[in-house]
């Protein structure tokens, strides 16, 4: 029997070898491309389609070294971080201009943010403990005096300033070892570079989801009955019962200084003027310098076709797993959580209900949730985090490591609300992962949702996987019900709502389709650029599976609803090669699946769920036939 572990492992790197093969392909067509075009131009055009690759030499090395800052260990963070502070209190004019330009260099490299750490600071195995550090423990970095760590920072926000961006104090201690934490932060020019975290939020019906998002999102505390989660809703059955059942969508903006951006009617007590007076998404968008959009997936055992659907096309960069502190981790919290490991999404988990838990109970909850983090399934390291210097220590090392931050919060009282805001603004962003979305390859944009506008048309929201996109830009998109691939031009493109002139791989955007009927579009489509060849449809394709459960067992022609990316579709088995010819939990085979209703655009390497009642598999597209 395969262990989830080694199945992981192995689908990890099945996927990205796919990945690296297309993407050598996809340059080796473009390299062609361009020697194709070198040789039909006149020579006045040749010397400048010579120079021209010199000019994008830094351009195709740009996405490699990018990631070096945000991706290295806590030695190279701080080995940067030292020869900051040396420049900087020398105040030495050369010394200056050499730390303005290298702080530059970190905002352009890091999407326009960095975390500069001044002082000696403990190690991360007591800060993520909780355990206060003793006097034999190795701090981090040079020790600095109070007066220093004042100059230092003085220092830092005039260099900031002059290069046109903002300096905001994470924490600020005067213990025993003085040091802080600056968040260095560049307003970006415009909407469309506005960087953007994905938070799928999940867990168990009643543990409190859609109202602490209502409490972060809008800032007004809850009453204890709710009152907070009204305005997120989408549909009249679910005021009524409470229950969400669609996925909805919310977003939170952090300002340059790192504050939250909140309606100015915050503070009022009155329900009917903080549901009247909330702020519209693009008035968000454009002051804010960091995004952070939360999907608010059902936690009902009905909706879960929704939810799944939601994990798997939104491509969060982490899991929110809310857990009531009274219930527990119970029913469809222990179902979302196992989702998210197979979907190998990080996960954070937030204890709420604090305030009317009792501490015996709260105490119970704690331990099951640290027990089955640390299960051999999860192998996580839960970290409590109970400071604001935890909450950016662990935002730093967060996707790195194997770590789960857990938050202890209150609706009511706003207790633990901080620390999890902090944690939130200093999460690196969804596009900054420049092995998952390649801004280098050929436009792929996923259709997760489609809209019919009056005086505008058809409207496509989704996902760039790959690419870049602009306003006019000729496309095609499908496959229809035939396979076939439709034409059509991007009218306009908008983003948290807020209208931009083109899009790039990583970003959440909605496009106008010129003369396009609602009906000619579905969910799980791809918006490819427009080519004499266009891309191939698929009908079957083989894949490597492990069933997670199943009651019986699995045979030819058995039926499961399959979700990979934004596809959703019922596939039949046709083959596999089990020597019994069945499956049983646990067992591992590589079955040949075919789409029931019409051909869908798939590609190697895709990781795929499939689920049918309590039956779940796990696996990855190895074959397309």
């Amino acid at each position: 029997m395969t262990s989830l572990r080694t199945f992981q492992t192995e689908i990890d790197e099945i996927s990205h070898r796919e990945v690296a093969k297309q993407r050598a392909h996809a340059l080796a067509e473009r390299a062609k491309l361009e020697k194709d075009a070198k040789k039909t131009t006149k020579t006045h055009a040749r010397k400048e389609s010579t120079e021209a690759p010199d000019a994008s030499k830094p351009l195709v090395k740009e996405p490699i070294t990018a990631p070096a800052a945000p991706g290295s260990g806590d030695a190279v963070m701080s080995d940067i971080d030292e020869q900051l502070q040396s420049l900087l209190l020398s105040r030495l004019p050369a010394n200056l201009e050499t730390a303005r330009n290298l702080i530059a260099s970190l905002l352009t490299r890091n999407f326009g943010e960095y975390v500069f750490r001044i002082g000696s600071h403990p190690p991360h195995a007591r800060l993520f403990t909780g355990q206060p550090a003793a006097e034999e423990d190795t701090w981090i970095g040079t020790a600095r005096t109070a007066k220093e760590l004042d100059i230092i920072i003085q220092e830092t926000t005039t260099v900031v300033d002059e290069v046109g961006g903002k300096t905001s104090i994470l924490f600020d201690s005067r213990t025993d070892h003085p040091r802080a934490a600056l968040l260095l932060r560049l307003p970006p020019p415009d909407v469309a570079s506005t960087p953007e975290v994905r938070c799928a939020v999940v867990g168990n019906v009643d543990s409190g989801k859609s109202t602490t998002l209502g409490v972060l999102t809008r800032g007004q505390l809850d009453d204890g009955r709710g009152r907070a989660r009204v305005s997120l809703f989408r549909h009249k059955h679910e005021i009524e019962t409470g229950r969400t059942s669609s996925v909805g969508m919310e977003i939170l903006g952090f300002g340059p200084t790192g504050k939250p951006i909140l309606p100015p009617t915050a503070h009022s007590n009155d329900p009917e003027v903080i549901r009247r007076e909330k702020m519209g998404w693009e008035e968000i968008s454009i002051q804010a310098s960091k995004i952070i959009s939360f999907s608010d997936l059902a936690g009902h055992e009905r909706y879960l076709k929704t939810t799944l659907y939601g994990l798997t096309s939104g491509s969060p960069s982490c899991v929110i797993l809310i857990v009531g502190g009274n219930a527990g981790l119970i029913g469809m919290s222990k179902e979302h959580l196992a989702i998210a490991l197979a979907l190998g999404v990080p996960v954070v988990v937030c204890i709420t209900k604090i305030d009317m838990t009792p501490p015996n109970i709260l105490a119970k909850t704690v331990e099951q949730v640290s027990k089955i983090l640390r299960s051999p399934g999860c192998r996580k390291t839960p970290v409590f985090v109970k400071s604001i210097e935890s909450a950016v220590a662990v935002a730093q090392s967060f996707g790195k490591e194997r770590l789960a931050p857990v938050f202890q919060t209150s609706n009511v009282t706003g207790e633990g609300l901080d620390f999890l805001r902090t944690f939130l603004n200093l999460l690196p962003a969804s596009e900054s992962d420049s092995e998952k979305f390649l801004t280098d390859q050929p436009l792929e944009y996923s259709i997760n949702e489609v809209y019919s506008v009056p005086y505008v048309g058809t409207v496509v929201d989704g996902i760039l996987n790959s690419g870049t996109v602009k306003t006019g830009d000729a496309v095609l998109f499908g496959p229809d019900s035939n396979g076939n691939f439709h034409s059509s031009v991007i009218k306009s493109i908008e983003r948290k709502r807020a209208r931009v002139p083109s899009a790039e791989a990583g970003q959440c955007v909605s496009f106008a389709l010129k003369r396009v009927r609602r009906t000619d579009v579905r969910k799980g489509m791809v918006l490819v650029h427009k080519t004499e060849t266009p891309p191939k449809a698929v009908r079957q394709f083989e894949g490597q599976v492990l069933i997670l459960y199943h009651n019986t067992t699995l045979q030819r022609n058995y039926q499961a609803m399959l979700h990979c990316g934004a596809v959703r579709q019922t596939v039949r088995i046709v083959s596999m090669d089990h020597p019994q010819g069945i499956l049983r939990t646990g067992d591992r085979a590589t079955v040949t699946f075919e789409f029931i209703s019409h051909p869908e655009f798939i590609k190697e390497g895709m990781k795929l769920l499939f689920r049918e009642g309590k039956t779940k598999g796990l696996g990855v597209i190895t074959r397309l036939l």
